[in-house]
């Protein structure tokens, strides 16, 4: 054991990180993406300076690889930022506060206005047909309307 450790080579290396990356594939998560391309960047730096001794291999490959997956964390976390449209992809939140016709009356608390080119099922206080209703919520796919 001691003995593969003092003549690691930079296809180790490079074999661990693909392995790593193959594993990666499977759906890890992304945990060993990092890892995987610390193994590579050893591997690398072991091409280029052949001497390294295995232990500064070893501490090349922790510090590489925390600094991979916090360099990525940082960036993930900055892409996150609030949106400046946030209702996009929630059909139906840019309908609260406007004002319909209904389509359908509302019958039993249920009935339909037209929004555009869709029909919406609409809940609130029964109304006629053609008469002008305000959206004042949304629950799923039904809005909550009163009298405009």
């Amino acid at each position: 054991m001691w003995d593969y450790l003092y003549h690691l080579s930079y296809w180790d290396w490079l074999a661990f990180g693909s392995l790593l990356l193959i594993f990666e594939v499977f759906g890890v998560g992304g945990y060993l993406l990092w890892t995987g391309l610390a193994a590579a960047i050893v591997g690398a730096l072991l091409y280029l300076f052949p001497g390294l001794p295995w232990e500064l291999q070893f501490l090349l490959f922790g510090c590489l690889s925390i600094l991979t997956a916090v360099l990525w964390w940082q960036r993930q976390r900055a892409a996150n930022k609030a949106s400046d449209q946030p209702g996009l992809n929630q059909r139906g939140s840019e309908l609260h506060g406007r004002q319909f016709v209904l389509h359908e009356a509302i019958v039993d608390g249920r009935g339909k206005i037209k929004a555009g080119d869709s029909l919406w099922l609409v809940s609130g206080d029964d109304l006629p047909a053609g008469s002008q209703v305000k959206v004042i919520g949304q629950e799923g796919v039904l809005l909550h309307v009163e009298p405009a």
